[in-house]
């Protein structure tokens, strides 16, 4: 399975949340601090093609997932 990749930040719950069920199903997982690095919301946009509003933002391997709630669905179709 394909590593999952989170942009987020420490400060945010939804990011904590999202980096924590995954390391619970045991699932590789990238975390990316949006601050650390200095990566924006702005910059994301690009990457993903549509506005970005709030994070995290989730990727398994090149597929954009979306936020913390799309994270738990889209596990429970591929798991």
């Amino acid at each position: 399975m394909d590593k999952f990749t989170i942009f987020g930040r420490p400060s945010c719950g939804y990011c904590r949340l999202a980096k924590v069920l995954l390391e619970r199903k045991g699932l590789a997982l990238n975390w990316i601090d949006m601050e650390q690095e200095g990566i924006t919301k702005a910059d994301l946009e690009v990457t993903i093609g549509k506005p970005v509003l709030t994070v995290p933002q989730i990727f398994h391997g090149e597929e954009h997932v979306g936020g913390y709630t799309e994270l738990v669905s889209y596990l429970e179709k591929v798991a």
